[in-house]
């Protein structure tokens, strides 16, 4: 059904009459992600034991991010080669067919492995999904500290994929060059998530996910203490290696908390906070940017906000990789 409703999106995009068309388009994207890749995470998380939560979530973000860096890469030639529409509705159109035919002839749906964890695991009450809302919201602190440090991770994802091409073109480089340096973003990102999992079950979630944030954060900075294609990809690795120790830990953190009857509705509505971060992100550093007059101002905003997440994470959050 996801990808279903993905393969009207190239056309959209490429034929679009104006602007309300790319904000239908994302809008379909966004109903896609959340009935895919959503889905992909809780269902690995059924399959899996509660000591190989990180290797496995580490996996399936390797698998997605790699994908995201690539498709930056290949998405600047093709535009460059193509032109933007054809080249872009092309690789859209391959992308999502492949993706809806895997998905319909090769996927299992794993909910019978949920019902029998549940049934072997310690009985709990059935919570509601208001009751999972407030506890991921409030209620429970340490939930509250993972589910406000995913929507302000988000801040990064943001910058990189709007306002980095654009701070970028603006220095100079070229379409393939810009693609290079996002995409260098997203490959360690994914690369390094098949080794930042497997360590959170071994050395726990809490500190991958506090010092990811603040090595995040640093290299958001690091894109304003330099200049040249060298150094810019440097930062956005840098980027890449921080969000690689908090991004499939923190899903891991609220996978070790939640109960197998409840765990799939605290997994969407922590990524329903964490994904709200591209919207608060997007705006509040497109309002810095434009009361400072200067697009740097909004490596900053985010630069700053990662650094205090990540101390409201050390000081509401604590370890919870199952003994």
């Amino acid at each position: 059904l996801g990808w279903l409703v993905a393969l009207p999106i190239p056309v959209m995009i490429a034929f679009a009459p104006d602007w309300n068309w790319i904000v239908a388009a994302t809008v379909l994207l966004g109903v896609n992600q959340g009935l895919c890749w959503s889905m992909t995470q809780t269902s690995k998380l059924d399959l899996t034991r509660a000591d190989q939560r990180g290797v496995v979530i580490g996996l399936n973000e390797f698998a997605g991010y790699v994908g995201v860096a690539l498709a930056g890469i290949i998405t600047g030639y093709a535009a460059t080669l193509l032109g933007p529409r054809v080249g872009l509705l092309g690789f859209g159109l391959v992308v999502i067919s492949l993706g809806l035919f895997l998905s319909t002839f090769s996927v299992r749906d794993t909910l019978p492995w949920a019902h029998v964890e549940a049934k072997s695991a310690v009985a709990a009450a059935p919570l509601s999904t208001w009751q999972v809302f407030t506890l991921m919201s409030w209620r429970d602190r340490r939930l509250a500290a993972i589910s406000q440090a995913g929507l302000v991770e988000k801040f990064v994802d943001a910058l990189v994929w709007v306002i980095y091409p654009v701070f970028l073109f603006s220095r100079g480089l070229s379409l393939p060059e810009i693609g290079w340096v996002v995409g260098m973003y997203g490959v360690v990102w994914g690369g390094s998530q098949l080794l930042t999992g497997p360590l959170s079950d071994k050395v726990g979630r809490h500190w991958p996910n506090v010092s990811g944030m603040w090595i995040s954060g640093a290299g958001v900075a690091m894109m304003m203490l330099g200049e040249g294609m060298a150094w810019w990809s440097l930062s956005a690795a840098v980027s890449g290696v921080g969000m690689a120790l908090l991004y499939p830990n923190l899903s891991a953190a609220v996978a070790d908390i939640a109960a197998p009857a409840w765990r799939g509705s605290a997994i969407g509505i922590y990524r329903f906070w964490r994904d709200l971060g591209y919207a608060i992100g997007a705006f509040g550093f497109a309002l810095t940017a434009n009361l400072a007059g200067q697009i740097e101002a909004a490596f900053w905003f985010v630069a700053a906000a990662m650094l205090v997440s990540g101390l409201l994470l050390l000081v509401w959050g604590e370890e919870t990789r199952p003994l």
